[in-house]
């Protein structure tokens, strides 16, 4: 079933659908290095794979599209290491506005953000807010690990390093789930060389950072030497299964209009 697929619909089919109300998620994600070990579409594997299999459960149960995913992201802090392509943040947020002006444009009233790079998250969800502020919609944003959070804990996804983090053990795992031949295991590297964990220093909602070290000192967050293809999948099942019944909780408040608590 690939009737939920945005860009597998016409112009007439497409407006019927906003006519009836379909509400569109569109996923972000990235094209940026990932150490020596991971390829560099790494965030954008992981985020088309979780937008497709949650959006084919979520759409058993609530009207939405699945829109192409947008494949560069604000990825400036990793450009120094080569292999990525950014847009600046400001760019970033106005595409992604525009993006939303041209779902309206087309009659759609109700438009659902879900990013798979950290880098995209605050200019996400300030688009989400400014197009619900200039146009009577709804918008909805959020990133898969902060939906799947309590998921993840629960299978003590930690063991595997910083979650998400990034090139270390739990993007590793998900990799080794999806695609093992694109990972360089050779370059993997050992514990001595791992867990920057004051990259993520302070409570949820916080940042702290340091020019140059925004993403690790070798640009990768902690080490993959306990990668392990099995509890990727099972991690990635969690996600999607995550990911899916929040998609059907936002589409039927948005499709039956509830009010929400302020």
């Amino acid at each position: 079933m690939t009737d939920f697929l945005f860009h597998h619909g016409t112009r007439e089919t497409l407006k019927r659908h906003a006519d009836e109300g379909y509400a569109v998620v569109v996923p972000l994600a990235a094209t940026e290095q990932h150490g020596p070990n991971l390829p560099v579409f790494t965030d954008s594997l992981i985020g088309e794979h979780l937008a497709f299999e949650a959006c084919k459960q979520a759409a058993t149960s609530t009207k939405l599209l699945l829109a192409p995913t947008l494949v560069v992201g604000c990825s400036q802090h990793h450009l120094a290491f080569g292999g990525t392509l950014s847009f600046t943040s400001s760019t970033y947020l106005l595409m992604l506005k525009e993006i939303g002006e041209s779902l309206v444009s087309g009659g759609f009233r109700k438009i659902i953000f879900l990013n798979a790079h950290g880098g995209n998250e605050p200019m996400m969800h300030q688009a989400a807010q400014d197009l619900a502020v200039q146009h009577d919609i709804w918008t909805a944003s959020a990133s898969y690990w902060s939906l799947s959070r309590s998921a993840l804990t629960e299978l003590h996804a930690q063991e595997m390093g910083m979650v998400p983090g990034h090139a270390g053990g739990f993007e590793t795992s998900l990799i080794a789930s999806l695609t093992p031949d694109l990972i360089r295991n050779e370059s993997i590297d050992r514990p001595a060389h791992s867990q920057r964990s004051w990259i993520n220093a302070g409570p949820p909602g916080s940042f702290v950072g340091k020019h140059s070290y925004l993403t690790g000192v070798d640009g990768y967050t902690d080490s993959a030497h306990q990668a392990d293809a099995a509890k990727g999948a099972m991690y990635m099942q969690a996600i999607i299964e995550s990911t899916a019944q929040w998609l059907v909780q936002v589409g039927n408040w948005m499709n039956e209009g509830v009010e929400l608590a302020p």
